[in-house]
């Protein structure tokens, strides 16, 4: 694992903010647009609120596109939407273009539909081919689930869908997330991870073998492009 160490959450999220526009830049140069898949929790709030406060101006919104690597199957306005979150954090304090911003769409009748049109988005941007985040962010519970995607769920074993409509042990449980299809496809991925009580997590996830797939979910990302283990003090233990 390639992990980097910070003092507090404030820190890591800089380091992780900064390390985003590195490959932001570097990616402007070989493309036209930039895709990021965004996490929910209180860790990356920080992360966003940062980056509307101090690298605001740095950044070419016209070019980047924000997706969410997960979802409750709550209204945007809803307390435990992470659109809603990135919205007050982030997206209400940056000159973003409406159509760059891809929330998933809720307002469907049934999860089931929000999954499939969420995944027809996904089709139509990346014009057929798996998608490929510049960026994808992630976190990582205290039972190793990341995403959407909690032990022994069925959607860590699809091997065709893009988005999946889940019920997890958490509330609400109706859910959509990005399957493992498309996490183990990111160019960029970056593990945020704080807090003392994610120490036992991150150490089992470590002391697993690699000759066989990883119990936890988190330890089943394992994409060809980079993957970065931001970690604060406390979790690092």
């Amino acid at each position: 694992m390639d992990t980097r160490v910070f003092a507090d959450p404030d820190a890591m999220s800089r380091a992780a903010l900064e390390e985003l526009l590195r490959i932001l830049r570097d990616s402007m140069a070989r493309r036209s647009r930039f895709a990021v898949a965004l996490s929910g929790g209180q860790t990356p709030a920080r992360m966003y609120s940062l980056w509307a406060e101090h690298y605001r101006a740095q950044t070419p919104w016209e070019h980047v596109h924000l997706f969410w690597s997960d979802e409750r199957f709550v209204s945007q306005s809803d307390p435990l939407s992470n659109y809603r979150m990135t919205s007050e954090a982030l997206l209400s304090r940056v000159p973003i273009p409406p159509g760059n911003v891809h929330p998933v769409p809720t307002n469907l009748p049934t999860p089931q539909m929000a999954a499939d049109a969420y995944e027809a988005e996904l089709r139509k941007f990346f014009d057929g081919t798996l998608p490929a985040f510049d960026v994808q962010l992630l976190g990582l519970g205290v039972e190793g689930h990341t995403a959407s995607l909690f032990p022994e769920s069925p959607a860590l074993e699809e091997m065709q869908r893009w988005v999946a409509a889940v019920r997890a042990p958490a509330e609400p449980p109706h859910r959509l997330t990005f399957t493992p299809v498309v996490l183990n496809s990111g160019r960029n991925t970056f593990f945020l991870v704080a807090g003392k009580n994610k120490q036992q997590i991150l150490e089992a996830i470590r002391s697993e073998p690699d000759s066989k797939p990883s119990q936890y979910p988190a330890g089943r990302i394992r994409p060809a492009g980079p993957v970065i283990w931001f970690l604060d003090k406390a979790a690092a233990g």
